[in-house]
């Protein structure tokens, strides 16, 4: 069984052999068995579904939640001259039809799909027609109400079983916690026979560290100055990502920053540049890494804490995939966990809130009651929330639970590239009369980008335009002049975010929001913060070890090389009674001198360790005997 898969392996991706478990998912799920594979950030996920779906007769069904990353995927894949499709939020009804009708009869061997679409009478229509040789449930923890990224539209994916009793099913993950994978098998309805593979969490060189500071951007440049090579810094906001980049080039570091709601060119472009050591860090937020396969990244550092175990390990994880020393730094002060907390409280806004924002949107895009199932909408979030005198970080988040709750789809950061179809067949253009610009352009089109005739592509006005010598505008104003003549159909890329109505309008009191969606979702991000805050203020144990435990592999030797091991292995663990002593040392300086900035904390305290003035700090703010508002420390009375 192993040839067949070796040579597609080689033939598509030019890789000699699998790695890891890839060969043992693959032949369970080609034999037909049922299939959960947890493989961490870095092992190789698509090469498990990919290369068993070439080998077979039929189309895999790839249900995933990551919009950005199927388009990336369906791109990869047709480079490699292999049909794949996608559906998701923001397409036409003519082109959803055209991409499940070439699932139908065109020879696809992949079709993605957002969990959100693939419940419509369309979509199920279409796929009873469909000759389906396996499904794939790509980051399978959302299925999971124990999972840290739970979508209540995943719970339905097990109907789809129904209509292909045939087709096994892969699901896949690079986080699961022991309850999370046996809810997953029970979620997805996995059969008798069906198999569980693990790769082990233990990264051999990567080296855990946690570092309290008081100036991240100081401490960040010193790590940087003597780490050498690439380098990955994650952080929370957009605004810091860039501020972050120009501190960074102003102290001679070449740097870029990335988010998602830069153009799709701009990010393709930092990505390939960055790949190919162009600059040597990014600073980024965690819409960067998914389907990034740089090997040789030395040094991943967070300068702001993740609300997750599991976002943090995902994330560090991209340090070192070549084996070699690298290390994943995590830098903290006493109030960033404290900042999680307040986070929460704007990520699950009262109910009634839910509710008035509903009604809002239902006024300010024109939906009367009874109506609006099915219909998408470009929504201006900052124009609503400015209309209605909404916070824009929570009214997202209430935008984001009333999705969970089923009533709305809604896509914040839509990642839409421009889409181009021919409408004539390849004969009709060659008696068309058309300006020398515009042939030229199409020429270059059918050059560029295959399969025009049979389906969209997504195409990039900016790569055009260069080839050309052209503007953008030039070559946006050619595409729309062949769209009114009926010779192609384009879809400009838009950046306005996409609402979708999936029920007709309902009166406010009617909206309800089940636990699993709500209290047990608090639950569950409550234990996941009390799980980040143990990790940081742990002093005791290895860090590998305390992140193999969480997600339940236990009894792993200590790794030797993460802070903690270090001071242990020096003497520099902490001295009991040296927390305390700090804190009361703090407290005598702020009721002595009155209130002042947490950076000064270091200088006028010298004699003690940075260490131990961190722990004292987290514990003095923990238990309220003092306060920290807008950079300055204050004790309580």
């Amino acid at each position: 069984m192993d040839s067949p898969f070796r040579d597609i392996l080689k033939r598509y991706w030019g890789f000699d052999d699998f790695r890891g478990i890839q060969r043992e998912i693959i032949e369970s799920i080609a034999s037909g068995h049922d299939t959960l594979g947890l493989m961490p950030t870095g092992g190789g996920k698509s090469v498990t579904f990919q290369v068993p779906a070439l080998a077979q007769p039929g189309l895999c069904l790839v249900v995933t939640p990551l919009i950005s990353l199927m388009k990336d995927q369906v791109r990869n894949l047709r480079r490699r001259g292999i049909k794949a499709a996608a559906v998701y939020s923001g397409m036409t009804r003519g082109e959803i039809e055209t991409a499940l009708d070439n699932c139908i009869f065109g020879g696809y061997k992949f079709l993605y799909v957002s969990p959100e679409r693939m419940m419509t009478q369309l979509f199920l229509a279409k796929f009873r027609a469909m000759e389906i040789s396996f499904l794939t449930v790509d980051e399978s923890h959302c299925i999971s109400q124990w999972g840290y990224d739970f979508r209540p539209s995943y719970l339905r994916i097990a109907e789809l079983r129904a209509l292909h009793p045939g087709a096994p099913v892969l699901a896949l993950t690079a986080t699961a916690t022991p309850a999370v994978v046996d809810d997953i098998q029970e979620k997805l309805r996995f059969r008798p026979g069906a198999q569980v593979f693990r790769m082990s969490f233990e990264r051999k060189g990567l080296a855990y560290v946690v570092r309290p500071c008081p100036d991240k951007q100081t401490e960040l440049l010193h790590i940087l100055k003597h780490t050498g090579g690439s380098a990955i810094v994650y952080a929370r906001s957009r605004k810091k990502t860039k501020e972050t980049a120009a501190y960074l080039r102003d102290q001679g570091i070449s740097a870029a920053h990335y988010h998602a709601g830069l153009p799709h060119e701009t990010k393709d472009r930092l990505q390939e540049e960055w790949h190919h050591d162009a600059f040597r860090v990014m600073v980024a937020t965690n819409a960067f890494g998914m389907g990034i396969d740089k090997p040789d990244v030395r040094l991943v550092v967070h300068i702001d804490v993740p609300d997750s175990l599991e976002a943090y390990f995902q994330e560090a994880g991209r340090a070192g995939r070549d084996g070699r020393k690298a290390y994943a730094v995590l830098l903290y002060q006493p109030t960033d966990v404290a900042g999680l907390w307040r986070q929460l409280s704007i990520s699950y806004p009262p109910k009634d809130y839910l509710r008035e924002v509903y009604e809002k949107v239902c006024f300010y895009l024109q939906v009367a009651m009874g109506y609006g199932s099915g219909r998408n909408f470009d929504f201006d979030t900052e124009e609503f929330c400015r209309r209605f005198h909404f916070h824009p970080a929570t009214a997202e988040s209430a935008l984001r639970l009333l999705a969970q709750a089923g009533y709305i789809d809604y896509e914040d950061e839509p990642d839409n590239a421009s889409r181009l179809h021919f409408l004539l067949p390849r004969d009709a253009l060659y008696g068309l009369d058309l300006p020398e610009e515009s042939d030229r352009l199409m020429q270059l089109v059918l050059r560029t980008y295959p399969g025009l005739f049979s389906d969209y592509a997504f195409i990039s006005e900016e790569r055009l335009a260069a080839t050309l010598g052209l503007t953008r505008q030039a070559v946006y104003e050619d595409l729309t002049g062949l769209d009114r003549r009926g010779i192609v159909h384009y879809v400009p890329r838009k950046r306005t975010p996409l609402l979708a109505f999936r029920t007709d309008r309902l009166p406010p009191g009617k909206l309800q929001f089940p636990p699993a969606i709500y209290e047990e979702r608090i639950r569950q991000a409550e234990r996941r913060i009390e799980a980040m805050a143990d990790y940081i203020s742990s002093t005791d144990t290895c860090r590998q070890q305390l992140l193999l435990a969480y997600f339940g592999q236990k009894h792993a030797p200590a790794c030797g090389q993460c802070d903690v091991c270090l001071a242990r292995s020096s003497g520099r663990a902490p001295r009991e009674g040296a927390t305390e002593a700090a804190a009361e040392a703090v407290l005598r300086l702020l009721r002595t001198e009155g209130p002042l900035p947490l950076l000064q904390l270091a200088d006028r305290l010298p004699r003690i360790r940075r260490e131990d003035l961190a722990r004292a700090l987290t514990f003095l703010l923990d238990e309220r005997h003092a306060v920290y508002t807008d950079g300055i420390l204050t004790a309580n009375n």
